[in-house]
């Protein structure tokens, strides 16, 4: 059975890309709820798919090392022409709970994934970098926000390298519209039931099992609603069907990737048309696959950062989040950040989460020290003294 690579086990079969940690954090950006399709499978390792295939992903301080899995159709040529990135015939198929299923099989001997060649392949390197896109130098817009805010230069000192994915649009708004009332654990876990059981099946790694996300006409199945319930989507299963089904008779395939080139607003208006598509989830959508740097997602989370930290007064006194406080607030961070706001606050949302919070505590702590030291070496040059640094708060500078 073929594993998950490491990169200690060597680095020959790895290619890489120069990119600091300052431009790309791989822990904050995969983890912070952009995306739900990666997994930490070794220290510092995150594996996940990405244009049709598994990827394994990690880096050094100056290098983002990549290795990529063969699967079944994604390498030869096939009667003149290059087959596509991770296909492969479906396999007989099953009714299983009411719905059209792709049968599982288990992989023979010539099924197991391959490691690439070790020639570097363009395409995957410009799929990376258009991914995570490297062309956006973050720490110029990190400096631009310190210098306008404050608060932001503080959490920066220690969030840096939170970058905006750019997700295949499909992928994006129907894993979005799974996390309505939901947390990041749960709909991860959603997401991965949803393509395991309507996605194409690329290969298994440590009896993990990974699927590309499922089209567009499978989604719209008049089948998936009844099947997602029995896995436990709810009410976000008929919003899943509806919306893939209006998108199927209403527009054609290539209609989200064509938001992409539209102004903020059209394309935020034209998501919200479709079942399940609340401001929240469009702007996200907008943010995360279409190319909308400015916009700013709202959630309760959010306007809780806006009022606390910022003294933001839209919407006080009001118990709800409203289309128009989502709004005015989204206003209130465009103002404050300029036009890469949704970057700015992903970052801060990054910072608030819970699963972050020991890495927060500890900048904070640093920041308590630094200071005391500032504040005696101050009171020592009045004096005439020499700095003194109390007992308590030498030692945490030792440490």
């Amino acid at each position: 059975m073929s594993q998950h690579a490491l990169l200690s086990a060597g680095a020959k079969s790895w290619r890489s890309l120069a990119c600091l940690r300052t431009e790309l954090r791989l822990d904050l950006t995969l983890g912070c709820g952009q995306t739900f399709r990666w997994r930490e499978t070794g220290e510092g390792h995150w594996t996940g798919v990405m244009g049709g295939r598994v990827w394994t992903l990690t880096q050094t301080d100056d290098t983002l090392w990549y290795y990529t899995y063969s699967t079944p159709g994604s390498e030869g040529e096939m009667n003149g022409r290059k087959r596509r990135v991770g296909a492969r015939p479906h396999g007989p198929v099953k009714k299983a709970k009411g719905m059209i299923m792709v049968k599982e099989e288990e992989p023979t001997e010539d099924q197991e994934p391959k490691v690439m060649t070790p020639e570097r392949d363009i395409k995957e390197e410009e799929t990376l970098k258009d991914y995570f896109q490297l062309n956006v130098k973050l720490a110029d817009l990190y400096r631009e926000w310190g210098t306008a805010d404050q608060h932001f230069k503080r959490i920066a000192q220690t969030f840096t390298g939170v970058r905006m994915l750019r997700q295949d649009p499909t992928e994006c708004l129907f894993s979005f519209i799974c996390t309505s009332n939901n947390h990041i654990s749960r709909i991860q876990g959603m997401v991965e039931r949803l393509c395991h059981t309507l996605g194409p099946p690329l290969c298994q790694l440590d009896g993990t099992s990974y699927h590309d996300f499922p089209p567009l006409q499978a989604l719209a199945d008049s089948s998936v609603e009844a099947c997602l319930r029995n896995l436990g989507f709810g009410y976000r299963a008929r919003f899943l069907q509806q919306s893939a089904r209006q998108i199927v008779d209403t527009h054609d395939s290539r209609w989200l990737d064509s938001l992409r080139g539209v102004p903020y607003f059209q394309a935020r208006d034209a998501l919200r048309t479709l079942p399940g598509v609340g401001l929240k989830v469009a702007d996200c959508v907008c943010l995360m696959s279409l190319d909308k740097a400015c916009a700013v997602p709202v959630d309760t989370h959010v306007w809780q950062i806006a009022q606390r930290d910022y003294r933001c007064g839209v919407g006080k006194g009001q118990k709800s989040l409203t289309d128009k406080v989502h709004r005015d607030i989204g206003d209130f961070f465009r103002q404050l950040w300029g036009p890469y706001a949704g970057w700015a606050h992903s970052v801060l949302f990054c910072s608030d989460l819970k699963k972050f919070q020991k890495l927060k505590e500890t900048a904070v702590k640093k920041e308590e020290v630094a200071e005391v030291k500032i504040t005696s070496e101050k009171t020592a040059k009045k004096s005439g003294r020499g700095a003194s640094v109390p007992r308590v708060k030498r030692e945490a500078v030792a440490e």
